[in-house]
């Protein structure tokens, strides 16, 4: 697959502004304004549909609210449902398929603010940027965003970022062997340029992963995010909803007990860890 290069720019360019108007967020409070799009075009350096590509996508993922004659204000904190209650790790079986990457951007630069902040490091630190387009026997799949601590990682590869597992990578030419990582999913859509990339159609469904992945001393190792397709893409959790063998109770729940979503009220315990089964993909950032 040959990589269209007016996509691959348009895409990029419009990371770049995204990343900017996220620091705006992480420095405000929900309900304040952040500055017009008049005001930011300017400051960016950037056109007008490229900005709105940017906020649009903030506005559907619930990070920014328009109102109408008023401006942009950043969006109530979101509620978190957390699917594990104890530090056992996912369980993330293989997938079918050769997995690939096509890397659309490499470079090394100073982490910035938001970022540093994520790798709880000095925002002139050195970071490994990468941008890579991930595929499965040859077929578009995801947008992947690593930002990778320079000090950590002295250089990555052509070879190490196109061909193989990551992390296994960090661990036989590097000596960073990763532990664990705090994974959210957002359902979202793909832009004109995401879909170009991806080869689907405008505003088709995607899920949106964020990850920070420490190592086995807990040192931050890698931030990154990532489009998938959401035609290809699902989650099964496996839970155990009480004790195996466990006669049913006939005892309600104690009042206030609360209730998890997607779940009857009841007896609930995670004794088993939660499974993650993907359709045509493997684990994100592999």
């Amino acid at each position: 697959m040959e990589i269209d290069a007016a996509a691959s720019g348009a895409v990029l360019k419009r990371e770049r502004v995204r990343d900017a108007i996220l620091e705006l967020i992480e420095e405000r409070r929900p309900g304040d304004a952040i500055p017009s799009e008049r005001t930011l075009c300017a400051e960016l350096g950037v056109s007008r549909p490229t900005l709105r590509a940017a906020v649009d996508e903030l506005v559907v993922a619930g990070l920014l609210v328009r109102e109408h004659g008023r401006g942009m204000f950043v969006a109530a904190e979101k509620i978190t449902q957390e699917l594990v209650s104890d530090r056992r790790a996912f369980s993330l079986p293989q997938a079918a398929g050769a997995w690939t990457s096509r890397l659309l951007e490499v470079r090394t630069l100073p982490a910035g603010a938001r970022v540093g902040r994520k790798l709880r490091m000095s925002p002139a630190a050195r970071i490994h940027y990468v941008a890579r387009l991930r595929l499965v026997d040859g077929s578009p799949m995801a947008i992947e965003y690593l930002h990778v601590p320079a000090d950590l990682v002295s250089d990555l590869t052509s070879e190490e970022l196109e061909q193989g597992d990551l992390y296994a990578h960090l661990a036989e030419r590097h000596d960073v062997r990763v532990s664990e990582a705090v994974q959210s999913i957002e359902p979202t859509v793909v832009t004109r340029a995401e879909a170009d990339l991806l080869d689907v159609p405008e505003l088709s469904p995607a899920l949106l992963f964020e990850r920070l992945t420490t190592d086995t001393l807990g040192r931050p190792v890698e931030y990154v995010h990532s489009l998938y397709r959401g035609d290809r893409y699902r989650i099964v959790s496996r839970l155990t909803l009480g004790p195996r063998g466990q006669a049913p109770r006939d005892q309600a729940p104690p009042p206030g007990q609360g209730h998890h979503p997607g779940i009857p009220p009841g007896d609930f315990t995670t004794k088993d860890p939660v499974t993650l089964s993907t359709r045509g993909v493997v684990q994100d950032g592999m």
